[in-house]
């Protein structure tokens, strides 16, 4: 048998060490989800978005500022930097290569829920990977 190395969920974060947390993806997410259908993003609109308090998304905002996915602007204002749109782009096309999957799956029009649980988990590869089998299914 060949043996192989188990952790746990907070092992495998630790190891991978990504500086963008899973809070982070939700966010900019978001703000790319705004920002394509209503041309920009708001903190409040973003917070109500999320369920999240106003105070809470300015410090994520200001975190993801900090790492160059976002620009913010008095009021409110928040723009995606081209680093922070190629992130975001990525982000929207594995939450909606998840839900189809999973629409497909269980023969349901809204796995909304269940996506945004475990879209965190799966890898670039993997994601391409349910892209091809969907194509292929459809």
């Amino acid at each position: 048998m060949e043996e192989s190395e188990f952790r746990t969920l907070k092992g495998y974060r630790l190891k991978n060490n990504r500086a963008v947390t899973d809070a982070m993806e939700d966010y900019l997410e978001m703000i790319c989800r705004c920002e394509k259908q209503d041309g920009y993003a708001r903190v409040n609109h973003i917070a109500a978005a999320l369920g999240v308090k106003p105070s809470s998304a300015s410090k994520m905002v200001a975190n993801l500022k900090e790492l160059g996915y976002v620009d913010s602007q008095r009021y409110g204002m928040v723009k995606l930097t081209p680093k922070g749109w190629e992130l975001g782009e990525y982000l929207l096309y594995r939450h909606d290569v998840l839900h189809r999957f999973l629409c497909l799956l269980n023969h349901t029009d809204d796995e909304i829920e269940q996506v945004e649980q475990i879209e965190h988990f799966f890898d670039e590869k993997t994601i391409e990977n349910l892209e091809r089998l969907l194509q292929r299914l459809a």
